[in-house]
């Protein structure tokens, strides 16, 4: 006789537990009871002969076997999600559309390629995630099929599929009344720095290149919005370091000037192994790379 197997329902109800970690919002988000959840969730317990959760009073953590579990799981549910993908007629896209991409990356890229699939597409739903809230820079929420494309800075070894659109230099950003003098490190070490927070993927580019260049010890001032940052450079509480694109357009009382020492990232369409043909997920690569060859070398500042 041949072994239980887990059905494809309960592996995507234990990745939905495991998401949300709690039963009663995975509950919710999924339209179920509690107990028949939770009762499903045992029941691939018993088939597997492992418990794949742990209950706690505020929720439910991984055991051992669930971590192992879970990105079989999670690839398991996605592969039959996807072959219901690969079979839509291309010139009738359906469904969401999930974007993992940083806040000036969605102003400046993604809003205009939006609008133009909008008008070809009309019936997919687009859902814009920010790609800083998994503490990866949006790296695993692609990872974990929880995104379907991301819009994000991607290191070299990262297990995805990349497609370079974008350089991005660094600025340091200044009150308009210092004037354009090029900066120095010296005069950036001797300021309070404004920098995103220590998680975030600017701070962790920032950070070593600062090292690097004699900033040893810098006064930092951790915020998390861009547009607070840019309002405190301007009543002189310190001077911001940011991307060109989250200082455009830049703000009339304020300047920005290149580093001493350039540092640059590069915005890249990131889209897990296998998943670059879907219908979906082609059309916005290709509209983003359309929509992006003109401007390869970053966004220019508004003019003086």
């Amino acid at each position: 006789m041949n072994a239980a197997r887990p059905t494809l329902a309960q592996l995507r109800l234990f990745v939905a537990v495991a998401d949300h970690g709690t039963f009663s919002t995975a509950a919710a988000e999924l339209g179920l009871s509690q107990s028949t959840l939770s009762e499903a969730i045992a029941t691939l317990e018993r088939t597997l002969g492992r418990p794949l959760l742990r209950r706690t009073r505020t929720g439910v953590t991984l055991t051992d076997a669930g971590t192992r579990a879970l990105d079989h799981a999670r690839s398991a549910v996605l592969a039959v999600d996807d072959l219901h993908l690969a079979l839509h007629d291309d010139a009738a896209l359906k469904g969401t559309l999930t974007i993992a991409s940083y806040r000036s990356a969605g102003m400046h890229l993604l809003a205009p390629v939006l609008a133009s699939l909008r008008r070809t597409h009309p019936h997919l739903d687009v859902r814009i995630t920010d790609g800083e809230t998994d503490g990866e820079g949006g790296l695993r929420l692609i990872r974990d099929g929880q995104a379907d494309v991301g819009l994000i800075t991607v290191p070299d070894d990262a297990p995805l599929l990349t497609y370079p659109l974008i350089r991005d230099d660094y600025l340091a950003v200044f009150p308009a009344r210092r004037g354009r003098t090029p900066t120095t490190w010296t005069e950036i070490a001797a300021h309070p720095l404004l920098l995103s927070p220590a998680g975030n993927t600017c701070n962790r580019t920032l950070r070593p290149h600062l090292h690097a260049h004699g900033v040893t010890d810098p006064h930092v001032i951790e915020v998390a919005e861009d547009d607070v940052i840019l309002a405190m450079v301007e009543h002189g509480l310190g001077i911001a370091l940011q991307p060109r694109l989250a200082v455009t357009p830049l703000r009339a009382g304020l300047i920005a000037l290149p580093l001493p020492t350039p540092l640059t990232r590069t915005l890249s369409i990131a889209v897990r192994p296998g998943r670059a043909n879907l219908p979906h997920i082609s059309a916005l690569i290709s509209a983003l790379r359309a929509h992006v060859t003109p401007h390869a070398t970053g966004l220019p500042l508004s003019a003086d």
